[in-house]
C-alpha cells in the first residue's frame, strides 16, 4: 500500500503487529484532536483471513471525543496512513473497524527475524515492573507430591513468560519453617528414632507416617537424642490433635529446648534438601528461599502488628489481639496474636507480604492451592489495612491433580505416607511430559493426568507430538547434509517469493503469532496459551511435511522452503523452552 504523500516509507523489519500500531499512531498524530484523546492503539488478529490479517477498533474509541461517526474517522485514519511496504490493502468494515491485509513481503520479513533468533517471541509489555513470584512453598514436612508438581511447573512457566515479556521477575519459595507442623515433624522424627533404638511405642496416627521420616530419623545426631522418660506415653488424650500437642510439649521438656531445636532443624534441613533437589531435577530453581522464621527474628512480624495498631484496625478480646478484617471485605475478623502471646500464621503471612513490598516489588504474584481460596480476602484485607494497594497482590489458584493408570484413579495422601511423589511421577513419565501435562490446561481447571498417555509415542500424546515437529525439522537439515547440500541464507532471503503454496502461507501466518501469544500468556498468567499455539504450529508443519518435498532440485525453492523449516524449528524450540520442555533433535 502506498499512501500519505510526502511521508517517508516505513521499512519492513518484522514484528508486524507493532509496525501496524506505529503506522496508526503516526496517522493519528496528523489528525486534529486524535492524538490528544490519548487512546491506546489496539491491534488484533482477525478470526477469518478473508477479512484481512489484522483489525483495529481505534475509530470507534475516538467517536465520542471527536464527535464524529466511527466510519468517517476510520476513513480519515486510512487516508493519513504513512507510505509503507507492509500493507497490501485496507478496508473499513462494520461500524468502523479498520482491517489490514498484509503484503507477502511483511510475512517474509517476519520469517527472517525468526531464523536463529532464540529470543523471537519476546517482548517488553512488562518493562519497568518488578514482580515477586512465589510458588510451590509446600510445608517442608515431606517429599513433594504430584500436586506440588503442578504448582512448580505452572510457576516456573509463569516466571519464564514474565522474563520473556520484560518483567524483572524474582522467583521465591516461602519456607514454612515455623509453627505446629514443623513441631509435629520433629516429634515424628524423634519417635521413629526411639523405635529404631528399641523403644516399643504406638506411633500417633496424626504424626508423619512416611518412610522418609524413618530414613531421616536414623541419622539424628547422637547429641540431640535421648530415651523417653518413664511415663512419657501415659495418659495421652484420645483426641488426635491433643495427643500430638501433649507429646510435643513432653518431648520439649524431656530433651530441653536446645535438643528439641536441633532435632527440629535436622528434620527441616533434610526435607528441604530433598525438596530443593527434586525441584532442580525438575528444572525449577529459585532466586531466594525465604524463611518464615526470619520474619520474627528480623522484627518484621512486630512491624506489621505495630502498623495495624497504629492504623487503629486491631482490638483485644478474650486475651487475644484481633484484626478488623471485616472492615476490609473479609467474612470475619482474624486473630493475629493468640491469648498465649504467640502470633498466628496469618500475622506472619501479612508481615511477609509487607516485606515483599518493602523490598521494592510492584506486583506480588502468589501461586496457591485451590483449597486456599478463602485465604485470599484476608491477605488482601491485611495489605489494604497496612496501606498497600490491593491491586498489587494477585493470587493464582491451582486446582487438584488426579492420576490415572489403565483407566484407574490412583489414590494419594499426604500424612499417611502413601502418596505418589513428584519424583516418582518424573521417573515414570519423564520431566518433559510432566512439565507439559501440568500446564496444558488452565490452572483453574482440575487436571486428570493420564500416565499411559504421557508415556506413549503417538500423536495423541501432546508432548510427543510437539517434540516430534521439532525433531522432524532437524531431520530435514540432516537429510540435506547427507546429500552433500547446504542451506544458503542469502539466497533464501532473495527467493522467499517462491513460498506460494497455501500451506506455506498458513504456516508463515501461524509462526508470526508467537510474540503476541507469549505476551498474552504472560499478562493473563496462562501458559496453556503457548501449549495450544505450539499444537497449531506442529499440526501445520506436520501437514506441510507430508504434502511437500523440501529438498528439491530447484535451489531457489529449496532454500526458501528450508528457511520456513528452520523458522518452524526455532519457533518450536523457543516455545518449548518457555514451557520448560526439551526440544530433541531426534526421536
Amino acid at each position: 500500500m502506498k499512501g500519505g504523500a510526502g511521508v517517508a516509507s516505513v521499512r519492513i523489519r518484522g514484528l508486524m503487529k507493532e509496525q501496524l500500531q506505529q503506522l496508526i499512531s503516526d496517522a493519528l498524530a496528523g489528525i486534529d484532536g486524535a492524538a490528544e484523546a490519548g487512546r491506546r492503539v489496539e491491534i488484533d488478529r482477525t478470526r477469518d483471513v478473508q477479512h484481512g490479517h489484522f483489525a483495529c477498533n481505534i475509530a470507534m474509541q475516538l467517536a465520542k471525543p471527536l464527535k464524529k461517526s466511527p466510519r468517517d474517522i476510520a476513513a480519515v485514519i486510512v487516508e493519513a496512513l504513512p507510505a509503507n511496504d507492509i500493507v497490501e490493502s485496507v478496508d473499513i468494515a462494520g461500524p468502523g473497524f479498520i482491517n489490514f491485509r498484509l503484503a507477502d513481503a511483511a510475512f517474509h520479513a517476519e520469517l527472517l527475524t525468526m531464523l536463529g533468533n532464540e529470543s523471537y517471541g519476546h517482548g517488553n509489555a512488562g518493562e519497568g515492573t518488578r514482580v515477586l513470584l512465589e510458588y510451590v512453598s509446600a510445608n517442608p514436612t515431606g517429599p513433594l507430591h504430584v500436586g506440588h508438581g503442578r504448582h512448580a511447573a505452572y510457576g516456573a512457566c509463569l516466571a519464564n513468560l514474565y522474563a520473556a515479556t520484560g518483567f524483572a521477575v524474582h522467583r521465591e519459595y516461602y519456607v514454612n519453617d515455623a509453627g505446629r507442623q514443623m513441631d509435629i515433624l520433629a516429634l515424628s522424627g524423634w519417635l521413629r528414632w526411639l523405635e529404631h533404638n528399641g523403644t516399643d511405642l504406638s506411633f500417633p496416627a496424626g504424626a508423619y507416617q512416611g518412610d522418609y521420616v524413618r530414613e531421616i530419623a536414623a541419622d539424628l545426631p547422637a547429641s540431640t537424642t535421648a530415651a523417653a522418660p518413664d511415663g512419657f506415653f501415659a495418659d495421652v488424650p484420645d483426641d488426635k490433635d491433643l495427643e500430638l500437642d501433649t507429646l510435643i510439649e513432653r518431648m520439649r521438656t524431656a530433651l530441653g529446648d536446645d535438643a528439641f531445636g536441633a532435632i527440629h532443624q535436622h528434620m527441616l534441613d533434610a526435607v528441604l534438601a530433598d525438596i530443593r533437589a527434586d525441584l532442580i531435577e525438575f528444572g525449577v530453581e529459585y532466586d531466594e528461599w525465604f524463611s518464615e522464621n526470619s520474619l520474627t527474628s528480623t522484627g518484621d512480624v512486630q512491624t506489621a502488628l505495630d502498623l495495624l495498631a497504629k492504623n487503629n484496625v486491631t482490638y483485644e478480646q478474650n486475651g487475644a489481639i484481633w484484626f478488623r478484617a471485616t472492615d476490609y471485605g473479609d467474612e470475619k475478623d482474624r486473630v493475629v496474636v493468640r491469648d498465649n502471646g504467640r502470633t498466628t500464621y496469618f500475622a506472619s503471612d501479612i508481615a511477609y507480604h509487607l516485606n515483599k513490598r518493602k523490598r521494592g516489588f510492584d506486583k506480588l504474584v502468589n501461586v496457591w492451592g485451590a483449597d486456599h481460596h478463602g485465604y485470599v480476602p484476608r491477605v488482601e484485607a491485611g495489605m489494604t489495612a497496612m496501606g498497600e494497594p490491593k491491586e498489587c497482590l494477585h493470587v493464582e489458584l491451582v486446582q487438584f491433580v488426579a492420576l490415572y493408570r489403565g483407566g484407574e484413579k490412583a489414590q494419594m495422601s499426604t500424612r499417611s505416607g502413601e502418596f505418589i511423589t513428584l519424583r516418582q511421577l518424573r521417573e515414570d513419565v519423564g520431566n518433559d511430559a510432566a512439565r507439559l501435562f501440568f500446564v496444558m490446561r488452565s490452572n483453574e481447571q482440575h487436571l486428570d493426568f493420564d500416565l499411559d498417555l504421557a508415556k506413549s509415542e503417538s500423536s495423541d500424546n501432546p508432548v510427543y507430538y510437539l517434540q516430534y515437529a521439532h525433531a522432524r525439522a532437524c531431520s530435514v537439515m540432516r537429510q540435506l547434509e547427507e546429500r552433500g547440500l547446504s542451506w544458503d541464507r542469502s539466497e533464501a532471503e532473495s527467493c522467499l517469493t517462491k513460498l506460494t503454496e497455501d500451506q506455506e502461507r498458513h504456516l508463515m501466518l501461524t509462526l508470526s503469532k508467537l510474540p503476541e501469544t507469549v505476551t498474552a500468556a504472560a499478562l493473563q498468567n496462562a501458559p496453556q496459551h503457548v501449549v495450544h499455539y505450539l499444537k497449531e504450529v506442529a499440526q501445520e508443519f506436520h501437514a506441510y511435511y507430508n504434502a511437500h518435498k523440501f529438498i528439491v532440485d530447484d535451489a531457489e525453492i529449496r532454500n526458501a522452503r528450508l528457511a520456513l523449516v528452520l523458522a518452524t524449528r526455532q519457533v518450536m524450540q523457543n516455545g518449548l523452552r518457555l514451557l520448560g520442555v526439551s526440544a530433541p533433535e531426534q526421536m
